[in-house]
Parts: C-alpha cells; sequence; structure tokens
C-alpha cells in the first residue's frame, strides 16, 4: 500500500515551532520500525501518474489525461496544463501561494481565455474545458520539464519555472501575458471585490496522450488532478475515508493531504492539528492493525519533500526497534 503525506516531513524551522509537547506515537513507531530513504521529489501529481504505471515522457503527461478527464479528446497532439493563477509578489521574491483559484466562475475563466487567444492569434491555441483548468495545445512536442504546482506552491518562481530548450519562448510569452492580464476587466472586478486577479498561466504537465497501464491500482484521493489521472488510467477511484480501514487493497495508492494547505502558508498551527488528526485516524490505528499487513507493506512517501519510509510485513514484528521522531529525518 502506498501512502502518498505532502508536506509530512518539513523543513526543520516549520517542525520545530510545531513539535513541542505534540505527541504522535502511532506515526514515531511506523518510522521507528520502517527503513527511511530519499527518492525523486516528483510532486503529489507525478507520484500518483508513476503509482498507476503511467511512463514518463519529457514531463509527466497529466495534460492530456486530465483533459480527456474534462471531456475533451486529446488526439495524438501535445498539450499542456494553462491553469490560471495568482503569482504573489513578496519582499524578496514572488511565489505561486496559492495553485488553485477555486473561486473564479467558468464565464470569468472564458473571458480571461479569449482576450488571450484575441492578442496572441490563432497560434495560441488554449482551451479552458473547466475554470481551474487551461490547455495549451501545441503543434509539436516541446523540449520542456515542467514543475506541477504541489511542488512549485510556496517556492519563488524562479526555481519552478520551466525548463529546457523551449523554456526561452514561454517565458517571453508568460511575460507578455502578464502585462495583458494586469489591466483585464475581469481582474479588475476580482481585486474589487477582494478576489486575487489572476496574472498568469501556470503551465506544466506535458506531454502526449501516455499509454494506458494494463492493471491499475485503486485510488483514494480528493484531490481533482489525481482523481482525473484515476479515471482516465481505469483504476478505481474513491475519496478517502475518515480513518483508516484494513479492508482496503493492499494495492491500493492512498492520498491524505490535509497538511498541504498549512505548510504552504506557513500556518504552524494549523499543520500541528492537521498532523495530530492524521495520528489520530490514520497511523495510531494502522499501527493497531500492523499484523495485518500483507506481503507488498507499506511505502509512506511525502512526495513534496522526497523522503520515503518502506515498511515489509516482517517488520511489524520487529518491537525492539525504537520510535522514530519526526525530527530525526526533518528535511
Amino acid at each position: 500500500m502506498l501512502w502518498l503525506v505532502p508536506h509530512l516531513f518539513v523543513d526543520a524551522r516549520l517542525l520545530d515551532a510545531a513539535a513541542p509537547g505534540l505527541r504522535l506515537p502511532g506515526l514515531q513507531t511506523l518510522l521507528g520500525r520502517g527503513a527511511a530513504s530519499r527518492e525523486p521529489a516528483l510532486g503529489t501529481e507525478a507520484a500518483v501518474c508513476r503509482a498507476l504505471g503511467v511512463a514518463q515522457q519529457r514531463d509527466w503527461p497529466l495534460a492530456p489525461m486530465t483533459l480527456e478527464a474534462d471531456g475533451v479528446a486529446a488526439g495524438d497532439d501535445y498539450w499542456l496544463r494553462a491553469d490560471p493563477v495568482h503569482l504573489h509578489v513578496m519582499r524578496d521574491r514572488i511565489a505561486l501561494v496559492d495553485p488553485r483559484l477555486d473561486d473564479l466562475t467558468h464565464d470569468e475563466a472564458l473571458a480571461l481565455a479569449s482576450a488571450i487567444q484575441t492578442h496572441f492569434g490563432v497560434a495560441f491555441d488554449l482551451r479552458v474545458p473547466h475554470p481551474q483548468r487551461g490547455y495549451l495545445r501545441q503543434a509539436r512536442p516541446l523540449r520542456l520539464n515542467t514543475t506541477p504546482p504541489s511542488l512549485a506552491a510556496g517556492r519563488a518562481i524562479d526555481a519552478t519555472l520551466p525548463r529546457g530548450e523551449d523554456a526561452a519562448g514561454l517565458k517571453a510569452l508568460l511575460n507578455e501575458l502578464q502585462m495583458l492580464l494586469h489591466t483585464h476587466p475581469v481582474n479588475q472586478e476580482r481585486e474589487a471585490r477582494g478576489a486575487l486577479p489572476v496574472n498568469s498561466l501556470w503551465l506544466w504537465g506535458g506531454g502526449v496522450r501516455p499509454a494506458k497501464p494494463d492493471t491499475p491500482p485503486p485510488v483514494y484521493a480528493a484531490q481533482a488532478d489525481c482523481r482525473a489521472a484515476a479515471a482516465w488510467c481505469g483504476a478505481a477511484c474513491e475519496v478517502p475515508p475518515d480513518r483508516f480501514d484494513p479492508g482496503m487493497p493492499a494495492s491500493a495508492i492512498v492520498i491524505l493531504d490535509t497538511l498541504e494547505t498549512p505548510a504552504r502558508l506557513g500556518d504552524t498551527l494549523g499543520w500541528r492539528e492537521a498532523l495530530r488528526q492524521l495520528e489520530r485516524d490514520w497511523f495510531a490505528p494502522l499501527v493497531r492493525d500492523l499484523g495485518r499487513l500483507g506481503a507488498p507493506g507499506l511505502h509512506l512517501l511525502d512526495p513534496v519533500h522526497g523522503q520515503s519510509i518502506r515498511l515489509r510485513a516482517a517488520d511489524t514484528w520487529k518491537v525492539w526497534r525504537r520510535p522514530r521522531t519526526l525530527s530525526a529525518l526533518a528535511c
């Protein structure tokens, strides 16, 4: 079983502020009995693709998969996600603070897309089947590496913008696009009512439609992109239950993302409370049922920080292994 828990292994500064008096006996038992290792920090979306059996292209091809989940045939074209976002100008950097503008209406998204296409012409083939998800079709596959929102959120954009041989042209386009969006009436109306303006598009997840895996594992996820990837692969997909269920299939992918928002916002108390709930509802119940852990065992992974714990069935009986704290594995 794979549990993806983004922002479980946070940086030492957040952990030091949140940890005093925080009791996590279930999680510490799992950390102590399992084997720790480092993995590439792919982001939640890419980690789900890998676990489902989707092959990586230059990027992990989320765009054609979620496009089809949104009801548009991807065909054989190359697609790039082009999601409306707000880039926050801070004192020393520009950051993607909130990767999803949940209050953006479809009419607003269509109006912005129309202005963008009018400005750039037919070469900028932008589709907006959903207000939070835009798609850019390209005549040929781009030589590009991008950063998924789960990995980019909260970080300075200089380190997360597209990279590769075709990146320079896209960055120039984004600069021009940001100037266009700055004065658009949709954004002026949003600012007037206290909503965040759309001041850029986040380009990520490029690729052509990949081959579908033969037997994808079941997925428990609430996040829209992960659910769309599961649906496209033909995997059974449900929202995670309120607490650990020993009857979950041993091959399941479970995404527990309640730490994500407070970690991104630097909300120490919010992250601490979300972790307490994970301990109560997931980690502690699992420890009580470790004897039922099947042959695949448990793979506990923070896909944002790349810290991994693998707990095999035989490890569950190694009670002499001392519990290990989160601080011992802090990033």
